[in-house]
């Protein structure tokens, strides 16, 4: 899939790599984008926070909570690359607005019929895919109107909106616990319906999009190792963080037996890291190169996420995941630098591509979670074969940072 971002020359002003970030681009669709990502992941992982209280009321077994809690993530890496096939043909203003009425009618009719049995939960996090398809969405909405050298900054910030994961982890539980876990998928409603009609007002298709190509023509990229490379690199980075961000409140609970709410803010506490530095991973990788920030933040994420396994304090535990977290999340912003000066011409599939792997990672992440602890009574070794894809992470990019540097040429850091 094709992009393009408003190109200034073409009006005659002062060449683009002369221009600020803020004057670049499009400000009010930057910020639609974000809130529009932002509420899209809260409710994402809504399940993840309401874990402890659903399974308890359905009598969930561990692995069930796994699958509960990482449905959402499946669907929603399975979905974006539909959404991103979707922003090619009809844009990403649109494409966006389509997905947000699907899932608000989805938690509303969840809401009240009600959702009584462990099937009705994987039911629901079917429709929750939506929510976390919205990568595919707004990421290009907002990076098509900004030119190469500011690619990692409007990544970033578009992409912060995984903050929304906090928002879930602050106020779920604690609604749950006023009003029935029940009423929170109801009450999600009120300001997923807000966000729509700020979005709708604020949001705008960049100038100079290309035709869409032919169908065959948006899997071109995967004939090419760097585009599969950049899949797995984000399954490490995004699958970790959204992975954690779905898992920690059911890892709370059991393994130190916090109340559900007190596992919230303890996810929210770990969630925040992650989301506040993903703008930080882009605007980093702009300065020192992706690859370089990338080898940095696998090695960091590799021992957090091994010392977690042997942790026996909450603290301790805590300390580390914060740790990951904040890893992760710079990641995140790193690999999502790459993309565009790899695949600047094919941005919207590459999107969906590997935002769709990085969901398949989270999903990995969470349901193992939940194995492990039906198979074994522990989490350790779910948070061990992580850390050690981290590692083999790790080398990939140390084997290919030496060819990327010399071949691509779109005049950023690599």
């Amino acid at each position: 899939m094709a992009t393009a971002y408003w190109d200034r020359d073409k009006e005659g002003e002062q060449p683009a790599a002369a221009i600020s970030f803020w004057k670049a681009g499009h400000t009010p669709t930057l910020i639609a984008a974000f809130l529009y990502f932002d509420l899209a992941f809260m409710v994402w992982v809504l399940l993840g926070p309401l874990a402890p209280m659903i399974a308890q009321t359905l009598a969930l077994t561990p692995a069930e909570k796994g699958l509960m809690v990482a449905t959402p993530t499946l669907m929603g890496a399975l979905l974006r690359v539909v959404n991103g096939l979707l922003v090619d043909r009809i844009g990403p203003k649109m494409s966006g607005a389509i997905s947000q009425l699907i899932v608000i009618a989805g938690l509303f009719v969840a809401w009240l019929m009600g959702v009584s049995s462990f099937e009705g939960t994987l039911a629901l996090g079917v429709v929750l895919g939506f929510a976390g398809a919205s990568f595919a969405i707004a990421l290009p909405l907002a990076s098509r109107w900004y030119p190469p050298e500011h690619q990692g900054k409007a990544m970033g910030l578009a992409g912060m909106g995984n903050s929304g994961t906090v928002l879930a982890a602050l106020f779920a539980p604690g609604l749950a616990k006023l009003f029935g876990w029940n009423a929170v998928l109801g009450l999600a409603c009120i300001p997923l319906t807000i966000v729509f009609i700020v979005y709708m007002v604020m949001a705008k298709d960049a100038p100079n999009a290309p035709p869409p190509k032919k169908m065959i023509d948006y899997f071109q990229p995967l004939k090419q190792a760097d585009a599969w490379l950049l899949m797995a690199f984000y399954a490490v980075t995004f699958g970790g963080f959204v992975g954690l961000a779905a898992s920690l409140p059911i890892y709370f609970t059991d393994q130190f037996g916090l109340t559900p709410v007190m596992a919230g803010y303890c996810t929210a506490g770990c969630v925040f890291a992650g989301s506040l530095v993903r703008p930080i991973g882009g605007a980093l990788a702009d300065k020192i190169g992706g690859v370089k920030a990338l080898m940095i933040v696998y090695i960091v994420a590799a021992i957090a996420l091994a010392g977690v396994a042997f942790a026996t304090t909450l603290v301790t535990a805590l300390g580390l995941f914060v740790l990951a977290m904040l890893a992760l999340g710079t990641g995140n912003g790193s690999v999502f630098q790459l993309v565009p000066q790899r695949f600047q011409a094919e941005i919207g599939v590459m999107t969906g591509l590997v935002g769709m792997a990085g969901g398949i990672g989270g999903f990995y992440l969470a349901s193992s979670l939940g194995f492990a602890k039906q198979l074994t009574g522990s989490f350790s070794a779910g948070f061990l074969i992580f850390a050690g894809l981290a590692v083999v992470a790790f080398v990939g990019v140390a084997l290919v940072k030496a060819r990327w540097r010399a071949t691509w040429t779109s005049g950023a850091r690599i």
